[in-house]
């Protein structure tokens, strides 16, 4: 039997068919942005005429590993070898090959909810057994106690995801030092999802990788198409010590071997830009972020900090609302032409079912059109 439609698909084919606001999918539709940076554009039309189209290396072009060492020296202080890195068709490409290389049937895989949707099948066809840690809001701070509570000696993998989507959550030095220990403890490898560490729209990201401590343990992931705005790209990277990096690749190699050569070359060419173009990249993000948040706020929702991603958390007991998330967004879909996605859809048990997730990344004009309808409708329902 194949698997349900998400609510990601359903919110966002229902908003075509009524015409509606999305701000369900996480895209950005952005006149600042536009089709995507320019630079990074004219970098791939130049590669498809000047440079090969035929395979690149499995582990990926030379250049682009090199790049990615780079990148990350400079913007996170990581001290990493082209070795290390392993390039994949997109970040999901890369947590199925570490998934698929590090868990065996019958191992245990630690997961924070709320979580990516492909993560939980994704352990399943490694033939993982998944156990669940909940995030605790407002805040979304990660339960150290729980955390220590659900790792044991059949715990193979901890899977995190900061920073965090689609709370914005991102986890600090202390809690890296804990999850360090435990994880030395029960000699447990870390994959780290962090693909939208090049959104993070206040302070720096911190990764494992920069904690020495799991420094031989953990499989950070990452992605060009978060960090340049460009989703359709599909250019991905798991970096990791080299005995993690190997069976990785060994991985890969049997589930999409390579990735368009072009869009590698590209993204090496974005990846060697300044720090100050990427930190102009993320500004209209900012913008969009407050211009949302202090519209929704007037018309008296509680709207829940972004420090991180293009989404947003509205609160909805705290705006006076009486309503579940799922309610919520199928009414302000199709009563108030506003598609939104219910936290909810981001838990596999134990949901908490008081909040809606909207996606900013849009233009004001779209943002200004969505607020007006949310708050002609928060008045209907609260």
């Amino acid at each position: 039997m194949p698997p349900p439609t998400t609510i990601f698909e359903r919110q966002s084919r229902l908003a075509q068919d009524l015409g509606a606001i999305n701000l369900g999918q996480g895209f950005p539709d952005m006149a600042a942005v536009g089709r995507g940076p320019e630079v990074l554009l004219a970098a791939a039309a130049r590669a498809l005429t000047e440079q090969s189209n035929q395979y690149p290396p499995m582990r990926g072009l030379p250049v682009l590993k090199t790049a990615i060492v780079d990148y990350y020296a400079r913007e996170q202080g990581l001290a990493l070898h082209p070795d290390e890195v392993v390039v994949t068709s997109g970040a999901t490409e890369a947590l199925a090959a570490a998934l698929l290389a590090l868990v065996r049937p019958g191992d245990e895989v630690v997961l924070v909810q709320p979580l990516y949707d492909a993560y939980l099948p994704l352990v399943a066809r490694a033939g993982g057994v998944a156990r669940l840690v909940d995030l605790t809001p407002p805040h979304w701070s990660l339960p150290l106690a729980a955390l220590a509570e659900a790792i044991s000696d059949k715990t193979r993998v901890l899977l995190l995801n900061t920073p965090n989507n689609p709370t914005g959550s991102a986890i600090d030095a202390d809690a890296w030092t804990a999850i360090a220990a435990l994880c030395e403890r029960h000699d447990v490898t870390l994959i780290c999802d962090e693909v939208w560490e090049g959104m993070v729209l206040e302070g720096r990201h911190l990764s494992p990788l920069a904690i020495p401590a799991l420094r031989a343990r953990t499989v950070k992931i990452g992605s060009a198409g978060k960090i340049f705005s460009l989703t359709g790209w599909k250019v991905g990277w798991a970096c990791a010590a080299p005995p993690l990096a190997d069976a990785i690749a060994a991985m890969h190699q049997f589930l999409t071997f390579t990735t368009a050569t072009p869009l590698q070359w590209a993204v090496a060419e974005g990846l060697a830009l300044p720090a100050d173009w990427h930190d102009e990249h993320r500004q209209p993000y900012r913008n969009a972020r407050n211009f949302l948040a202090d519209r929704l706020t007037a018309a008296g929702y509680a709207v829940m900090p972004g420090g991180a991603t293009w989404f947003l958390i509205i609160d909805l007991a705290a705006s006076g609302i009486a309503l579940r998330d799922e309610d919520f967004a199928h009414r302000a879909l199709t009563e108030a032409g506003v598609a939104t996605i219910p936290v909810s859809a981001f838990y596999a048990e134990r949901p908490q079912t008081g909040f809606v997730r909207l996606c900013f990344a849009k233009d004001e004009a779209t943002l200004a059109l969505a607020a007006d309808r949310l708050a002609a409708f928060r008045r209907v329902v609260s």
